[in-house]
């Protein structure tokens, strides 16, 4: 009798990998220390979703119900995996919640942690309630209220978006691109647009990365049709003279300083590597990259592959990723499991 695969985290790359395995008859076990499932899109209260534009709840609440929908998945919530032993094809889990596993192979699909702006004190934020991050202005989105200053409630007329808070910053230890940010906050800023179209959007840069098709749809779109304005800067502080939020930096194009006032300051915040990498690593005996990401090994077709035999990676562990991104590798990952199976199979028999 086969064991079923353990897969650790149930956002949008372990929903995939799931559903990957299922379609083919193979038995899961999804393990997520929330509560519910669906990762950072659910658990943050995402709205709409680049590219698709669809609604997260929709989105990724639809892969949530597909999975716990199929009998071939079991899903355990609120634990955690303490103990990993064995070899491929006969490995044994332990858990928080006391619970035993034997298991033919491990997908880590552990995700990301935001960046924290209090990291970057400088720019106001925890100093000023209406600067705020991207996480929380898609909160409101989502929620219906719209986008409002939360220091009053009010509807602000001129919003900053700060690109690259917690990426490509050497001085916080964070030298890597986070890969979304440009994109998600030209799609924020059309969002924000649409809901208040007498509201001044700014985004402030060091270099605008909305790679691949999403050039056109996002930022060139941003500017044309939605009249959002790109300023190419470096930001120093944000400060408030009491009733503004004041902006204060330099224009890098025509090398000159700004102090411009707002009603509100938006961090496009930065993907962090999950904050239990290290446990991780420990327990499933995988090796970390440089940033603290799980390693994935770098060869090609060698797909969601670790440092350990039988346990692969997919998704935002690996690094900053995109949600389709992450989706595709849950589904690689599960394939490269089963051909791993396989082959492991073919040389015992």
């Amino acid at each position: 009798m086969t064991k079923p695969v353990l897969i650790l985290g149930g956002g949008p790359a372990g929903l995939a990998a799931a559903h990957s395995l299922a379609t083919v008859g193979k038995e899961s076990v999804i393990v997520e220390k929330e509560n519910k499932l669906g990762g950072a899109p659910i658990l943050s209260g995402y709205a709409k979703l680049v590219p698709t534009g669809e609604w997260a709840k929709d989105a990724i609440g639809g892969m949530v119900k597909r999975v716990e929908d199929d009998s071939l998945v079991k899903v355990i919530t609120g634990a955690t995996v303490n103990k990993f032993d064995g070899a491929p094809g006969n490995f044994t889990a332990e858990l928080s919640n006391g619970d035993s596993l034997d298991t033919e192979a491990a997908i880590l699909c552990s995700g990301f942690t935001h960046f924290d702006s209090v990291n970057k004190p400088e720019w106001g934020f925890g100093t000023f309630a209406d600067v705020v991050t991207t996480t929380q202005v898609e909160q409101m989105i989502s929620s219906g209220q719209g986008v409002r200053c939360p220091s009053d409630g009010r509807k602000p007329q001129r919003v900053a978006i700060l690109l690259c808070v917690g990426s490509r910053d050497r001085q916080i230890g964070r030298e890597w691109c986070s890969k979304i940010c440009c994109t998600v906050s030209a799609n924020m800023a059309m969002e924000i647009r649409e809901e208040l179209p007498d509201c001044h959007v700014y985004i402030y840069y060091m270099d605008i990365r909305t790679f691949g098709l999403y050039e056109t749809k996002y930022y060139w779109r941003s500017q044309e049709e939605f009249k959002v304005k790109y300023i190419k800067a470096r930001i120093a502080e944000v400060t408030s003279d009491g009733e503004k939020l004041i902006v204060k930096g330099e224009d890098t194009l025509v090398k000159r300083p700004i102090t411009i006032p707002f009603d509100m300051v938006v961090h496009a915040i930065g993907m962090d590597p999950n904050v239990d990498n290290p446990t991780i690593s420990e327990i499933f005996g995988v090796d970390l990259e440089e940033h603290g990401h799980i390693g994935a090994a770098n060869r090609y077709g060698a797909m969601g592959e670790t440092s350990r035999p039988g346990v692969y990676v997919a998704g935002a562990a690996t690094g900053p990723e995109t949600i389709d991104d992450s989706i595709a590798q849950g589904h690689a990952a599960a394939m490269s499991v089963l051909s791993g199976l396989k082959a492991s199979v073919g040389k015992t028999a």
